[in-house]
């Protein structure tokens, strides 16, 4: 691992009090590629290039729209046009001067497969379920961290793949108590304080492939299935149906073209329901009601969960989510599932 400048001590100092030394060292060494810099990719940059990794490459091929006024912030209505990634790198340096933030303004469907080993942790926003599979699969095989995710509204999600992952679990453990709780004074607090100690083990966690999750058969008529679903949260198949109509069209569901979005939303939902073997009840009806565009506050909730969950693995301080992290802002509920163990 790389040494910490003293610079760089000075600049990531409560970040270092927070999670150690070793840890920032292995934030220092890591190389992350995002793909997508909507609103979620410019909330997960934000934060990844804030916590001080060694270098971020922020792909994307496609212009800045007007969409893209709702929630990215790195861009401006004068960038309307102009490539996303290149519009958006300028200001996502200016956060943190010690990251080398590049940009790559080619198609990931038209990447070499060595293209994509040379990064620690890739992170890929917005883009169709066959992309990300194709990707998890690669990570998986080259022992890459893999993250993906996206935002429909007031809907979103994050997927985890790491593997079989190492990390630090630290728990605070306090001494026997002696003789009676009642009437302590503050020395005796402040001697029970001094009492407890951090114990460190090394814990290991294993991930599932996203393709199995995406390909599960919920059919079966089975009572631990049904309760498998009524368990599983609801916004998990409403994103497959958004998904499905980023997988058929090449883009996301607009505002600019509502009436004929909003019918093929409709479609889908029967369509990717059946597929799956799930009751259309499942799928509220009106849910294309709060999918279109990314809204600011939900990129926020769900970038920085994202980000914070690269962080978490890079650093191997603490558990990791496995593997799903489930938003959905019209209920305010927000859970994780495995879906597949």
């Amino acid at each position: 691992m790389e040494d910490i400048t003293e610079d760089e001590a000075a600049l990531y100092d409560r970040q270092i009090r927070l999670w150690g030394l070793d840890a920032q060292r292995r934030l220092r060494a890591a190389t992350v590629l995002i793909i997508g810099l909507k609103g979620l990719g410019a909330e997960v940059a934000k934060n990844i290039i804030l916590s001080g990794v060694k270098a971020v490459t922020l792909m994307d091929h496609n212009p800045v729209d007007e969409e893209d006024r709702m929630s990215q912030f790195f861009v401006s209505g004068a960038a309307i046009g102009q490539n996303r990634a290149e519009a958006s790198a300028p200001q996502a340096q200016l956060l943190n001067p010690m990251v080398t933030v590049t940009t790559d303004t080619g198609n990931p469907d038209e990447k070499d497969e060595n293209y994509f080993t040379q990064f620690d942790v890739i992170c890929a926003t917005c883009c169709p379920p066959s992309l990300q599979t194709k990707l998890d699969k690669l990570c998986f095989q080259h022992n890459i961290k893999f993250f993906s995710g996206d935002v429909f509204g007031f809907y979103g999600f994050t997927f985890t793949d790491l593997g079989t992952h190492d990390y630090l679990h630290e728990e605070v453990k306090k001494a026997p108590a002696k003789g009676k709780e009642e009437n302590k004074s503050k020395e005796d607090e402040e001697k029970s304080k001094a009492s407890e100690e951090v114990v460190i083990t090394k814990e290991q966690m294993v991930f599932g492939r996203l393709e199995d999750a995406l390909t599960f058969d919920w059919s079966a008529d089975t009572p631990e299935m049904k309760r498998k679903i009524r368990q599983t949260p609801t916004s998990f198949f409403i994103t497959k149906v958004y998904e499905e109509f980023l997988q058929q069209h090449g883009r996301r569901p607009s505002t600019f073209t509502l009436e004929a979005d909003t019918k093929e939303l409709q479609n889908l939902r029967i369509q990717v329901l059946n597929k799956l073997g799930v009751p259309a009840k499942v799928v509220p009806e009106d849910f294309y009601l709060y999918g279109f565009g990314e809204l600011s506050p939900v990129c926020a909730i769900v970038g920085g969960v994202l980000g914070q969950e690269i962080i978490t693995a890079v650093s191997q301080k603490g558990a990791p989510l496995n593997n799903f992290f489930l938003y959905n802002g019209v209920n305010d509920e927000a859970m994780v599932d495995t879906i597949v163990p």
